[in-house]
């Protein structure tokens, strides 16, 4: 493919020939993306979802047991990712794409497909939907259909032919008597035979990164795989509904009370929500059957990843391979009344994030808090390759191989509204809202985020005053996006770009083709 690679770019590779360590001696990268997984793996002490090949790669390499996503939406979460940007300084809080907004920002993957690097990819690295896939520096990107390409190159799993349950909405939340035109998503699941496997997205995006790592390669590799598990709808096998009967699933521990002491702008649409989803799953006794289908699809998820790592091993590439793996925000299941993402809070934000390869520590655990925005940083120094000037974070490179020298900062997440900030650390939680609303949270003494002390403005001064002085100065407003209509989506063949539009010209933000 290799289109759209920007001048930056372009320079950055030549000037970086240079420095760059040698083909033959860089290693390869594989970079593994899981969606809305959020800190249940036995490697960061959850003992309930089974997920045994990813306790597998923390043996081999470093879980980071304390790391954030730089934002609490899918979106731009993986721009931040992918762009090494934080959503504050590009503006992409929610669904705005960066190619449009910032054609400047060289993605990781054109960084190292100008550094000497095969640049391969398949599956949700980006959002889903139509138009969010960075189609710049890829030698090739992998879809399990080729019309997905002239729709613009959407990476959902549950359409062009993907296997669906017999009879569908299972959950009861739904309205049985309803007909629906598609399967809706939100705490939807539901178990497939066993059979179906083979043909669900994820299992197909796997199976074509294990041919790839089966051919032999005369350059260092990039291979990102992004899988959309364990996304709604929790549509997986049987079999791994089997792993957790019913009767052995254990829901989170909930407080009575527990939003009364937010501040009455959050605590409202909070409690509105409860009403309508929490409190109706309580009802309908449907909390834990929906929990089963999202531990089932952690661990289709988790047997995906270990075909991709058996593969990497048969074919002799693991001594020469970092391997990263990362979720893009985490989810809730009662915590906090919340189902769901969006939030402020720990189960959003805490997410699995493993590195293994030649040089790192193996068996180690890191507790020290760190961002995903540290990604981009890090691989570039782990490979050898020169450091993109537009890049924030850090590189985690010393830690990785050095855990021991580890020591705790304070990281910043964004908001999915915009303006609406947290900062995280080992000891504290600080979320300042648009509205300058607060809250605080102990996590030394308060790991549950029960008790938001930022009412008590005294005894609390200094911490909130601490934590505060790293939230950005000077944040960007959003961006153009499609969900705000200012921006369409022209699909042009196998190709698609984004132009500003109108909103009172275009309420409905159609796409366009030409």
């Amino acid at each position: 493919m290799n289109h759209h690679i920007s001048l930056l770019s372009l320079l950055a590779g030549a000037l970086g020939a240079s420095v760059s360590a040698s083909a033959a001696d860089r290693p390869n990268v594989l970079f593994l993306a899981v969606d809305d997984w959020n800190d249940w793996t036995g490697p960061m002490g959850n003992s309930q979802a089974k997920t045994p090949n990813l306790d597998r790669l923390a043996g081999r390499g470093v879980t980071f047991t304390n790391a954030h996503c730089p934002g609490v939406y899918c979106a731009p979460s993986r721009t931040a990712i992918m762009t090494g940007i934080h959503p504050y300084t590009s503006g992409s809080y929610a669904d705005q794409t960066h190619m449009f907004n910032h054609p400047e920002y060289v993605g990781i993957q054109s960084w190292f497909s100008e550094n000497g690097y095969g640049v391969y990819g398949t599956g949700k690295l980006y959002h889903h939907m139509p138009g969010y896939l960075d189609l710049r520096g890829w030698d090739e990107f992998f879809v399990r259909d080729e019309q997905q390409k002239r729709d613009g190159w959407p990476m959902g799993s549950w359409d062009y032919g993907a296997p669906l349950p017999e009879k569908w909405p299972v959950s009861k939340l739904y309205d049985p008597t309803k007909e629906y035109k598609k399967p809706p998503s939100h705490l939807e699941y539901g178990a497939l035979p066993n059979a179906a496997e083979d043909a669900m997205a994820d299992t197909i995006r796997a199976d074509w990164a294990c041919k790839f790592l089966k051919q032999p390669h005369d350059e260092p590799f990039f291979l990102a795989v992004g899988l959309y598990a364990p996304h709604r709808q929790n549509y997986v096998p049987r079999k791994y509904f089997d792993l957790y009967p019913l009767h052995s699933v254990q829901l989170p521990v909930c407080k009575e009370g527990d939003l009364d002491d937010l501040p009455e702008s959050v605590r409202r649409p909070k409690l509105n929500r409860k009403k309508v989803i929490h409190d109706r799953l309580m009802e309908l006794d449907e909390a834990k059957p929906t929990l089963r289908g999202y531990l089932a699809a952690l661990s289709y998820a988790d047997t995906m990843l270990g075909r991709v790592l058996d593969a990497l091993d048969e074919n002799g590439h693991a001594d020469n391979t970092i391997v990263v793996l990362w979720s893009d925000n985490g989810y809730h299941h009662g915590e906090k009344t919340h189902w769901g993402k969006h939030t402020m809070w720990e189960r959003t934000t805490n997410v699995p994030f493993m590195w293994a390869g030649p040089g790192l520590a193996r068996g180690a655990k890191i507790d020290a808090t760190v961002s995903l925005i540290d990604t981009y940083p890090t691989l570039l120094e782990l490979c050898g390759l020169p450091p993109n000037d537009q890049v924030e974070g850090v590189s985690l490179a010393s830690v990785l191989r050095k855990p021991q020298d580890a020591t705790d900062r304070s990281v910043v997440v964004s908001g999915a509204e915009g303006m609406h900030f947290a900062v995280v650390n080992q000891s504290w939680r600080y979320i300042r809202y648009g509205d300058g609303e607060e809250e605080l949270y102990d996590l030394t003494k308060d790991p549950n985020e029960w008790s938001n002390l930022a009412a008590d403005e005294d005894a609390y001064a200094e911490v909130r005053q601490t934590m505060a002085a790293h939230l950005p100065d000077h944040p960007a407003k959003p961006g153009l996006g499609k969900k705000s209509r200012t921006a369409k989506l022209v699909i042009q063949g196998e190709d698609f770009r984004w132009v500003a539009v109108d909103a009172k010209s275009d309420k409905k933000g159609n796409n366009y083709r030409e």
